[in-house]
């Protein structure tokens, strides 16, 4: 590529890239999934909170290994960038096609989800004619796809613009969020069974849950999929201000930030809720925070927790698909990809193709969760690829210095060997076990055909994303560019 393709204008300052990994992680991972996971991982009972807290630590590993690598290449791409010049452009790619492909279907699962919370709403408010119009599932299907392109729209409008949206979202997810957190902890499980008792006259037999280690690991292999979000803030290192800095602090108070609000909502909502009758109800429905704690609050309270579900969701939408844009655009501009796509909108400065196919993308997530009818399949697609990501964020740390020792002098947190070693072998052994801890979850579960499963799916995007690879590094070797020194410096500004 030559050293004059455009790039673009950093505008994000520290706000700006802390709600961008904010808002990446908080939506789903922890209206939904916390409770859901009672159907997914049966027998996980009372050990929730505690998965969680397990499911942190990996993270938090993988979120030390951005930070490290952020600090010595502040540009575009993240992920794909770190592994092509630590390991081998082969791997950057692979890797972050795998990360691409997963968070992409995960935006169009998030877009298709936030409907029922809306169509709650209208229930909550006595609107029963709209409510119904939004259990037609081509109205369903249809304002999902409008709900993603309005976001793709913000998104090739600019930074600043996506900072004026996503800012004022993310504080009023947190004030709605804080509603559920001060209500679960004013409840305890006999006024809920009482409250279930009055309302629908069922009485709820607490029985005791046996723990099992398998189930455990499995929750907490699935619940890592939480704390995915904060590596958002590496893609947009390109529109960073003052990136060497802002880039690791905002990965380290986005990570921090949603870390204690997950443990406080989680905890709020089962302290008030007995978790059998989450399981019971998980089995025979989708359920939510918001649902599953009308039972004990006014019809008012109700509507806004509702109302913060759905901004918490719709929240995800700009701050992700801005992250997968910006790996295409890092491709294209290495000549991994198209060069097409490393266009820029001639006012907005945005790689407004590279948005528009992670778009595209997204829209086919919003496809397979209507037709497959179970949202955890593009979750479980997401866990796989994000933890072969993280994993090679963590090898990455460990063979920088040795592969590329020009950027790994570039390092500017961490700078200690000892603790870049300590950092690296404790996320690639965690990661590693969480990996194959979901793998062979996916692979015993019962799916009614293969491509319900994750694995199987994962393996053919892999194999696609290496066609495509070695298609264009053979056009690039024909080309004449000089790989070797391209692969081992960073891309112009």
């Amino acid at each position: 590529m030559s050293a004059t393709s455009p790039t673009p204008t950093r505008q994000l300052g520290l706000l700006g890239l802390t709600a961008t990994g904010i808002c990446s992680m908080i939506g789903a991972s922890i209206y939904i999934v916390p409770f859901m996971i009672q159907r997914n991982v049966p027998g996980i009972g009372p050990y929730v909170l505690p998965a969680f807290l397990l499911a942190a630590l990996p993270a938090i590993f993988a979120a030390l290994a951005y930070s490290i690598l952020a600090s010595a290449m502040p540009r575009a791409g993240g992920s794909y960038l770190y592994a092509s010049r630590a390991i081998h452009p082969y791997v950057g790619f692979v890797a972050s096609f795998s990360q691409w492909f997963g968070l992409s279907i995960v935006i169009g699962v998030i877009a298709y989800v936030v409907v029922p919370f809306f169509r709650d709403v209208a229930l909550a408010l006595d609107w029963q004619l709209i409510a119904g119009y939004l259990e037609i599932p081509l109205l369903r299907v249809g304002l999902a796809l409008t709900f993603l392109w309005t976001f793709v729209y913000v998104n090739v409008l600019g930074a600043k613009f996506y900072e004026r949206t996503l800012i004022p979202l993310m504080i009023l997810m947190f004030v709605l969020g804080g509603i559920v957190i001060v209500a679960g902890l004013s409840f305890k499980h006999s006024d809920f069974i009482g409250a279930l008792s009055a309302k629908e006259g069922k009485t709820l037999e607490l029985i005791p849950a046996e723990f099992s280690w398998p189930t455990f690991l499995s929750a907490a292999a699935l619940l890592f999929s939480s704390f995915i979000g904060f590596d958002s803030i590496a893609q947009a290192g390109g529109e960073a201000k003052n990136p060497t800095k802002n880039l690791p602090r905002a990965i380290g108070l986005a990570i921090l930030s949603v870390g204690l609000f997950y443990i406080c909502f989680t905890y709020a909502v089962y302290h008030a809720v007995p978790w059998q009758f989450v399981a019971q109800e998980a089995m025979e429905k989708d359920i939510t925070a918001a649902g599953i704690l009308s039972y004990l609050l006014p019809s008012s309270l109700g509507v806004l927790i509702l109302l913060g579900a759905a901004i918490a969701l719709l929240n995800d939408l700009p701050a992700m698909i801005l992250s997968v844009s910006r790996l295409v655009f890092s491709w294209a501009k290495d000549g991994i990809f198209p060069k097409a796509l490393a266009q820029l909108h001639l006012k907005h400065q945005t790689p407004k193709a590279a948005i528009i196919l992670s778009g595209v993308i997204s829209s086919i997530g919003i496809l397979g969760s209507h037709f497959a009818g179970d949202f955890f399949l593009g979750i479980d697609i997401m866990v796989t690829s994000m933890l072969v990501n993280f994993l090679l964020m963590c090898i990455s740390v460990l063979l920088l210095p040795i592969m590329n020792p020009a950027l790994a002098s570039q390092i500017k947190i961490f700078q200690r060997r000892s603790l870049q070693v300590l950092i690296g072998l404790g996320g690639t052994m965690l990661i590693s076990a969480f990996l194959v801890i979901h793998t062979v979850k996916d692979l015993n579960s019962t799916a009614s055909a293969w491509y319900f499963h994750s694995t199987p799916v994962w393996l053919i995007v892999m194999g696609i994303a290496s066609l495509l690879f070695f298609f264009q590094w053979k056009k690039l070797k024909a080309s004449g560019v000089d790989t070797q020194s391209q692969f081992s410096t960073l891309p112009s500004e």
